[in-house]
C-alpha cells in the first residue's frame, strides 16, 4: 500500500470519528430540553422554539423548550450550567447571559467562559437611537452637539438597569464626552411608550422593537450602533458614518454545559446552522431586524471572550451593578 493510499484511509477514520463516538454514546437516546431564561414571547423564546424544532426533525427525539426567567437571565443559565454535560441540556439566551451578567453580578453563579460549551451564535441587531416624533432634534449630530453643550439637560430611557440599552447608552456618553440622565424602566416597552409620549429624550432599542414604530411615524430613528446599514431601516446612518465610533449589537447563541462531548457539539452545530440558514428562517429573522450569523463553536467561543471583557469595562464605567 502506497503512502498517498495510507494517507487517504487515515483521513477517512479521521474524518468518521466524531460519527463513532456518538454511536458508541447512543445520543440521542432521551428528549432534549433547551432553556429561554427569559419569559415566552421575546427573542431569545422565538429563536429558542426554532431551535427546539430543527433539533426534532433531525434527531427525530422530543425537544421541549422550558421558559426559566429571573435574575437577568442568570437563573436559567445556571441552571444549565450546572446540568449534566450530555448534550440533553441546552441553553438559548442573549448577550446579556452570556455577556453582560459576568459584569452585572460579582457573584454570579456561573462563568459564561468556563462554564459553557459554545455551540453557535445564531443572530444578531443593532441598537437603533430613536426620540419623540415631537423632538426638535433630526439628526444624531444634532443631539451629540446639544449634549456637549448642555450636559444634564437631557435624559435617556432605557428597559433597566444593567441592560444593554443602558450599558449602550453608557458607551455613547462615554465616545461623545457628553452626559444625560439614565431614566431605568421595567422593560423596553414601557420606556418606548415613555419616549413616544415625550416623556424621555432618547433611547436605544433594539432595531426589531422598535421598527413598527419608527416607520408609523411614533418615533424617529436618528442612527444605528452598527458600521453598516440594517435593511430594514435602510435611510437611517449608522453612528460611525456620523462621526461616533459606536459598534453595539445585540445577540443570540445557543451553548450547552461544559463538558459536554465535542462531537455533540458538533453535531449540535451542523443542525442549527442549517436550521438558521434556511430561507424561510433568514426570511423572519431579516424581518425583525436580525442578521443570522450561524458561527462555528470556535467562532462563538472567541467571540463571546471578547464580549465579556468588553462589557465588563462598560459595565464598570457605567456604576452598574444588580448585586
Amino acid at each position: 500500500m502506497n503512502f498517498k493510499r495510507k494517507s487517504l484511509i487515515a483521513l477517512a477514520a479521521a474524518a468518521l470519528l466524531p460519527l463513532a463516538s456518538l454511536a458508541q454514546t447512543a445520543w440521542p437516546s432521551q428528549p432534549i430540553k433547551v432553556i429561554v431564561p427569559f419569559p415566552a414571547g421575546g427573542a431569545s423564546d422565538q429563536i429558542g422554539r426554532i431551535v427546539a424544532k430543527a433539533l426534532g426533525d433531525e434527531l427525530k427525539v422530543s425537544v421541549v423548550v422550558e421558559n426559566r426567567s429571573g435574575a437577568n437571565g442568570s437563573l436559567g443559565a445556571t441552571a444549565v450550567a450546572k446540568s449534566p454535560p450530555d448534550g440533553y441540556t441546552l441553553l438559548v439566551a442573549s448577550i446579556g447571559v452570556y455577556a453582560i451578567n459576568a459584569g452585572l453580578y460579582s457573584k454570579l453563579a456561573y462563568d459564561p467562559l468556563k462554564d459553557f460549551a459554545p455551540i453557535s451564535q445564531l443572530v444578531s441587531t443593532p441598537n437603533v437611537m430613536v426620540v419623540p416624533a415631537s423632538s426638535p432634534f433630526k439628526t444624531g449630530k444634532e443631539l451629540v452637539d446639544f449634549m456637549k453643550k448642555n450636559p444634564g439637560r437631557l435624559s435617556y430611557a432605557s428597559a433597566g438597569a444593567g441592560s444593554s440599552d443602558h450599558l449602550t447608552g453608557e458607551l455613547f456618553k462615554k465616545i461623545t464626552g457628553s452626559f444625560a440622565v439614565h431614566i431605568p424602566y421595567r422593560g423596553g416597552v414601557p420606556a418606548m411608550q415613555d419616549i413616544m409620549a415625550g416623556q424621555a429624550d432618547f433611547m436605544f432599542s433594539n432595531l426589531g422593537p422598535a421598527a413598527p414604530f419608527i416607520k408609523s411615524g411614533k418615533m424617529r430613528a436618528l442612527m444605528l450602533t452598527a458600521v453598516k446599514p440594517a435593511p430594514l431601516l435602510p435611510d437611517v446612518p449608522t453612528a460611525t458614518s456620523i462621526g461616533v465610533p459606536l459598534d453595539v449589537t445585540s445577540w443570540q447563541a445557543v451553548a450547552a454545559p461544559a463538558g459536554t462531548p465535542p462531537a455533540i457539539v458538533q453535531r449540535l452545530n451542523q443542525i442549527v446552522v442549517k436550521a438558521m440558514n434556511a430561507p424561510d428562517v433568514r426570511e423572519r429573522m431579516a424581518s425583525q431586524g436580525f442578521e443570522v450569523v450561524a458561527s462555528t463553536p470556535e467562532q462563538f467561543g472567541e467571540f463571546m471572550k471578547r464580549e465579556v471583557a468588553r462589557w465588563k469595562i462598560a459595565v464598570k464605567e457605567s456604576g452598574a451593578s444588580l448585586d
